[in-house]
């Protein structure tokens, strides 16, 4: 567990060898404080699920970049978006929200199956990291309350090999910490055993090159978008995500969003040319059918 003072490459590191890190404190506590009321009537009105995989004593909501400004801070903090620079930034010109989320685990639910994020997407594993995902801590991550499970050193496994009970560790943390792990890795919500919530916050990062998981055009649409910082207008994908890639009529998105686009043909990413060159280009050498894994794996030990 790494002080929120470390060196975001010392972080980066060990989310590259182990999968993940965790970051203690990194929430102040009067943001802490404002996220906790910003989600509580959020929490209050969602229902459950029926659907075993989301958990059927679980809340979950999304949209939270439209809905609690505290977020905005949380997703562009400087250390986390230094990790991702570290993680994602090699094999794209810029990475973009994937998704925002709070899982809210009342008393009485069970294990979630262990599964890896990038199932989404139709590549085999090993693979380069296509996702940094967070998870922030709004109350205690304890064993007893469902603290998040991760498999350490899964994201160089190969597709079919299966985690075991002794693999399996729990992130437990304290309130206002943040848990950073690749989106290969085996991981899923604990059982929550205790006699009250554990709620947590995901904020994921994405290629710029991926389909999103949450549509954040919707869930932020750009009447909305346009007052929320030029930053997290950014990384929700209102701009380019490469040389012309995602332009609107020509035109750089951010520039049409924010009412500065104008009349003519507009710059498309000439500017990132550097960058562009730098990427690291991705070679697919074989294909075949791999259904998404998820495993029921108890764990054995804390993180």
């Amino acid at each position: 567990m790494f002080e929120p003072t470390t060196d975001p490459a010392i972080v980066a590191q060990a989310v590259a060898v182990d999968g993940y890190a965790i970051v203690r404190d990194l929430l102040p506590p009067a943001e802490l404080a404002s996220l906790r009321c910003e989600l509580a009537p959020w929490i209050e009105r969602r229902g459950g699920s029926d659907e075993a995989f989301m958990g059927t004593r679980t809340k979950r909501f999304g949209a939270l970049l439209g809905r609690c400004p505290t977020t905005h801070a949380m997703v562009a903090h400087p250390l986390v978006l230094a990790v991702a620079d570290h993680v994602l930034r090699p094999y794209c010109v810029r990475y973009q929200v994937n998704y925002t989320g709070v899982m809210h685990l009342e008393p009485g639910e069970k294990t979630q199956v262990l599964h890896r994020d990038t199932s989404l997407y139709p590549f085999m594993n090993p693979a380069p990291p296509l996702i940094l995902a967070t998870m922030w801590a709004v109350s205690d991550f304890t064993a007893e309350n469902g603290a998040t499970l991760l498999v350490p050193g899964s994201h160089r496994w190969e597709d079919g090999r299966e985690p075991r009970p002794g693999e399996v560790v729990r992130a437990v943390m304290p309130a206002g910490s943040v848990l950073l792990y690749i989106g290969n890795v085996y991981h899923g919500a604990g059982a929550n055993r205790a006699n009250a919530a554990r709620t947590g916050v995901a904020l994921q990062y994405a290629l710029g090159w991926l389909r999103q998981e949450e549509n954040q055009y919707m869930a932020v649409p750009p009447e909305q978008a346009r007052r929320l910082p030029r930053q997290v207008q950014e990384l929700m994908g209102y701009t380019l995500g490469g040389v012309n890639l995602g332009f609107v009529d020509h035109q750089d998105p951010m520039e049409v969003l924010n009412g500065t686009a104008g009349d003519g043909q507009g710059r498309l990413g000439d500017d990132l040319l550097t960058v562009d060159r730098a990427v690291l280009r991705l070679k697919v050498a074989d294909a075949a059918v791999r259904p998404r894994p998820r495993y029921q794996v108890e764990p054995s030990a804390e993180a």
